[in-house]
C-alpha cells in the first residue's frame, strides 16, 4: 500500500491512499472527500479518483434526474435524497 500525505482539505491539499489489490489492480481512495476509484495501474486510479472527486464535488457532469435513473432501470423512489455511508471495506480500515 502507498500513501502520499498531502495534509487537510482546508488547506486546498488532500491525503491520497493507493491499494494494490489482489486481482493486480489499484484502488486509490481519498480519505477527506471519502471518494474511492480503481483503474490497472496508479495512474489510471489516481486519474480515475481525480474525476470521482470532482463528480463528487459537483465540479463536472451534470445532476442524475429521474429519468435518468429510469433510464438505468432504477425506480427514483428508492433512491435515498440524502448521501449514504458507502458499503465499502476500504473506508472502515
Amino acid at each position: 500500500m502507498a500513501r502520499a500525505d498531502t495534509g487537510d482539505l482546508d488547506s486546498g491539499r488532500r491525503e491520497i491512499r493507493l491499494v494494490k489489490e489482489k486481482d493486480g489492480r489499484w484502488s486509490a481512495i481519498d480519505e477527506g472527500e471519502e471518494v474511492a476509484s480503481q483503474g490497472e495501474t496508479r495512474s489510471e486510479a489516481l486519474a480515475n479518483l481525480d474525476e470521482a472527486v470532482a463528480l463528487h464535488r459537483g465540479e463536472i457532469g451534470e445532476p442524475v434526474t429521474d429519468a435518468d435513473l429510469r433510464d438505468l432501470g432504477i425506480d427514483p423512489d428508492t433512491v435515498p435524497a440524502e448521501p449514504q455511508e458507502p458499503d465499502a471495506p476500504w473506508f472502515s480500515e
